[in-house]
């Protein structure tokens, strides 16, 4: 495989956006809106940032011969995000998501096809690809099954950049912490630390997660973030752009992505944050994640 620099590991999507309701539909009712884009999301938003910020990256992902995969694939091959690590399989492989802008904020609807059988589960082929490849940084989402891959991560010298949602945080809160302990850097966002700690008041939380791991980065959306070494909390908010909001969607992992690339340039974590404030701000000026793309 091609050499990188930085693999995003994960699930992937394709993007039906639409842009600012006045409010939902009632049961049965019909509502036309503008703007309306198809975008893509996922772990691709991470590579592609990383790839605009300066840094080799790869795409480990399913891809099958669905319509999700054919715009995925497109907008890889188009921003310079290798897909070699990624697995190629018959029928849909990309989930479908409906994201609906409204109140200031956004909802899902969405999909995702069955996982295909394999000759190894998923974070298993992860692995593979890890230990051929060893890349610099690698991104992915904690959850039970990833810690004998960030084991063998922090073994071949790969540091990771960690991130989580809440579905994983109600579920799973123990795994959590096991892989945040074994990461790089930690991503959650404000509210997703709050409730992973179980406190609201943010400078506790803060305290907690900067024992697990030794960089913490909590994201705070038009706020900038914080990023925390060696324990010492900073504020960062350069990098803000400001901008016409339009879809808050993919905004985390644009940050993500641009913070992983700036590291891999050899900056420090406070010069990568903000970095990846103004990767976020680009990500809400647009419709999807990806921006609009031609389908």
């Amino acid at each position: 495989m091609t050499e990188m620099e930085v693999i995003s590991f994960g699930s992937v999507f394709l993007e039906i956006v639409f842009g600012h309701l006045e409010r939902l539909p009632l049961p049965g009712e019909e509502i036309y809106v503008d703007p309306f884009a198809f975008s893509c999301g996922g772990a691709v938003t991470i590579a592609v940032a990383a790839r605009r910020a300066g840094a080799t990256a790869g795409l480990a992902t399913l891809l099958g011969d669905d319509l999700g995969s054919r715009v995925v694939t497109q907008h890889s091959l188009c921003e310079g995000v290798e897909l070699s690590p990624s697995r190629r399989v018959a029928g849909p492989a990309v989930g479908i998501t409906v994201v609906l802008n409204f109140n200031r904020d956004r909802a899902f609807v969405s999909h995702m096809p069955p996982r295909p059988p394999g000759p190894v589960p998923e974070v298993g082929r992860w692995l593979e690809v890890l230990r051929q490849i060893r890349p610099a940084w690698c991104y992915m989402h904690a959850s039970p099954g990833v810690e004998d891959f960030l084991h063998e991560a922090r073994a071949l010298g790969t540091r990771v950049a960690l991130d989580l949602n809440f579905g994983v945080i109600d579920d799973h809160p123990e795994a959590v912490v096991r892989c945040a302990r074994l990461a790089d850097v930690f991503l959650p966002n404000e509210e997703e630390l709050r409730r992973l700690t179980r406190s609201e008041n943010l400078r506790e939380a803060i305290a907690a997660a900067a024992s697990w791991c030794p960089w913490v980065v909590v994201k705070r959306g038009p706020a900038g973030a914080i990023g925390v070494e060696r324990g010492r909390s900073t504020e960062v908010t350069e990098g803000l752009e400001d901008v016409v909001v339009r879809d808050r969607t993919g905004a985390g992992d644009a940050f993500a992505g641009a913070m992983i690339g700036t590291l891999v340039r050899g900056a420090g974590l406070l010069e990568a944050v903000a970095a990846g404030n103004a990767a976020g701000s680009k990500a809400v000026a647009r419709l999807g994640a990806a921006g609009e793309v031609t389908i």
